[in-house]
């Protein structure tokens, strides 16, 4: 069995991407600079909580996440934050390739929320390798990538944020249902608001004054 090794020596934003990418440059190794014919790989991306510390508005954020810091001894759990296939072209000995990871602004997504209550500093990440090795110095034999293939990485908080201002310069993205946006639509016309910001500005402007008499009681 081919028992390749794997490393990330880099995450970076793909800038000429169509939407939001992330790239991890990845250098895989065969023993005994053995000759690869091709691997089938499938990579799964987690991200692991546990292994950072958090400023007090960072832990704020991350309430709805793992909830009060008081638990988080047992709730700082790993995130599932993508999984990628591809095919690495042959090579012998080592060779590095470029793994391509399409992301979200869906606040719904948990990652996603992770990511935003970050101010600086670096996610740390878990890679999770499976899949076929094509190798062999002649002819083909066909093995598994080891069950417990896997590498670290650490991407800067920096770095997605820059990813994520070059599609969605200064915004976020919620979803919701059609009827609470029928909803929003009505208020917004009966109003003659401009845009959907004014409207939800609206919207918070009178829920403000309730919430400050609520905190008086």
């Amino acid at each position: 069995m081919t028992e390749l090794r794997f490393g990330c020596t880099e995450v970076r934003a793909d800038r000429h991407a169509a939407g939001p990418t992330l790239v991890f440059r990845l250098r895989i190794t065969a023993p005994g600079g053995a000759r690869v014919h091709a691997v089938a790989l499938r990579c799964q991306l987690r991200i692991e909580p546990a292994r950072r510390s958090y400023a007090e508005r960072e832990g704020e954020r991350l309430t709805d996440l793992f909830g009060d810091r008081s638990r988080w001894g047992s709730t700082l759990n790993p995130i599932q934050f993508a999984q990628v296939s591809l095919m690495v072209p042959g090579f012998t000995g080592e060779t590095e390739i470029d793994v391509a990871v399409p992301c979200t602004y869906d606040l719904d997504i948990a990652a996603t929320r992770y990511f935003r209550a970050l101010d600086e500093g670096d996610v740390p990440l878990l890679l999770l390798f499976s899949g076929t090795v094509f190798s062999g110095p002649a002819g083909f034999q066909v093995t598994p990538v080891s069950w417990d293939r896997e590498t670290s990485a650490r991407l800067p908080v920096k770095v997605w944020r820059e990813m994520i201002e070059q599609h969605f310069p200064g915004c976020g993205w919620l979803r919701l249902p059609g009827d609470v946006i029928d909803g929003l639509l009505a208020f917004r016309t009966r109003r003659a608001l401009p845009s959907w910001e004014a409207t939800v500005r609206a919207l918070l402007s009178t829920a403000e004054p309730a919430e400050v008499g609520e905190g008086a009681l």
